[in-house]
């Protein structure tokens, strides 16, 4: 009787592991597409106005002149950034205070109500206004997700698992690329809307919570007084180096990308304006996409400096060739976008792995956010500028290579940055 207790003990204990290590697999999976759809139909919502700008100012405006639409077009793309800003501010710290699954939930459903209500708008100033609620939902995800993955997954997966969730982003640019050419109606487009919002409401009854913020769920309710945590003397230069870095990138990124359907049209011939329109957004998106799965392999092999600092030097080099050389669309210009989305793609990989882990799970969320959205304040204000001096700037390919000159700023905050950080 006792060999019989002792042989099937190791069995027991055995079917037990066995089970928990199914439960854990189970868990990562949902929790993967969760944020990877969440994410996906957020880069949907980020990039539909800007590839429908041109026909959807002028659907809301009607004739007017081109300085008026250029105005108009530079305020709607504006204040999403802006909304995005707010959002992963507030977003950040609702994650650390209600947990991170709830606050992936929570900021899916508020991107997706508004893209939905962004389609029945009849007026700029109501686009204007649900472009930046969309942005405010949109800047909390970017957010959440990243600390809800990378709370979840191992330290040696979490990096490769990262920029597969990151790769939806361009996943959802390219999908934004695709339905330009294939509803001409954008309030149709906007529609897609719905779908987040039934992700949202699956994910309630399905995605598992940080077991990191569990632990830590007592500090957590502690840090109310959010500036004195994230401005502390200890976080501080993580703090601004992280926010420089970060910055840096995004301004480069959303100048491109919200401007360049905008100057294709410009430099392509009237009867392919459209076609080229889409295809330049699902070019960038779909060479950023390959970037972001490949950025957690590259990001282990040379490390995270060096792969920011190579990111950076790219980027503005393949900016000067695609803006500055072209004169008119070709299959090289395509080409060349294509070697910029990689090198972005990288990019947003490899800052996703560095950014959370330079601050203690207790204000992870909330200086994360603070980070990744401290430069939305001047991207909105690059983006909006843009657009309002293309004619002094002489035109969009002058006015979008000039303010790359960031990117120069990035690679040196980047040079003098830490090569490794402490999680």
């Amino acid at each position: 009787m006792e060999t019989t207790i002792v042989d099937q003990q190791p069995a027991i204990g055995t079917a037990a592991l066995q089970s928990s290590s199914a439960g854990m697999r189970g868990k990562l999976t949902v929790a993967f597409i969760v944020c990877f759809l969440s994410v996906m139909f957020s880069g949907i919502a980020s990039m539909l106005m800007s590839v429908y700008l041109p026909v959807a100012v002028k659907d809301l405006l009607g004739s007017v002149t081109d300085e008026k639409m250029n105005n108009v077009s530079a305020y709607i793309n504006a204040v999403f950034i802006f909304g995005s800003m707010f959002g992963g501010f507030a977003w950040g710290f609702i994650c650390d205070r209600v947990g991170r699954s709830r606050a992936v939930i929570l900021s899916t459903a508020f991107y997706g109500l508004f893209t939905v209500l962004t389609a029945y708008s009849s007026s700029w100033l109501m686009v204007g206004i649900y472009r930046f609620l969309t942005g405010f939902g949109v800047g909390g995800v970017i957010v959440t997700t990243n600390i809800l993955v990378a709370e979840l997954w191992s330290e040696k997966k979490k990096a490769i698992a990262i920029g597969m969730v990151s790769s939806a982003m361009p996943v959802g640019f390219i999908i934004a690329g695709a339905m330009n050419n294939l509803l001409a109606d954008w309030h149709h487009a906007f529609l897609t809307g719905i779908v987040p919002l039934v992700v949202a409401v699956i994910a309630i009854f399905t995605l598992a919570e940080s077991e990191s913020w569990k632990k830590n769920k007592y500090a957590n309710l502690a840090s109310t007084q959010f500036s004195k945590n994230i401005f502390a003397p200890g976080y501080k230069i993580n703090l601004i180096t992280g926010s420089l870095i970060f910055g840096a990138m995004l301004i480069g990124l959303w100048a491109v990308f919200s401007w360049a359907p905008t100057w294709v049209q410009s430099i392509a011939d009237a009867s392919k304006a459209q076609e080229q329109r889409g295809l330049t957004m699902m070019t960038l998106a779909m060479c950023g996409l390959l970037g972001s799965i490949v950025s957690g392999w590259i990001a282990n092999a040379i490390g995270l400096r060096n792969t920011m600092m190579m990111c950076f030097a790219a980027c503005f080099i393949m900016t000067f060739v695609v803006f500055k050389l072209n004169i008119s669309v070709s299959g090289f210009t395509f080409i060349e976008m294509g070697i910029l989305g990689f090198f972005f793609g990288i990019s947003q990989g490899a800052l996703s792995v560095y950014i959370p882990h330079l601050f203690p799970t207790v204000v992870r969320a909330s200086a994360t956010g603070f980070c990744f959205n401290i430069g939305r304040l001047f991207t909105a204000t690059v983006v909006f500028f843009i657009g309002a001096l293309v004619s002094f700037l002489g035109g969009y390919g002058n006015a979008v290579f000039i303010f790359s000159f960031v990117f120069v700023a990035g690679f040196i905050t980047t040079f003098f940055s830490k090569d490794k950080v402490e999680a």
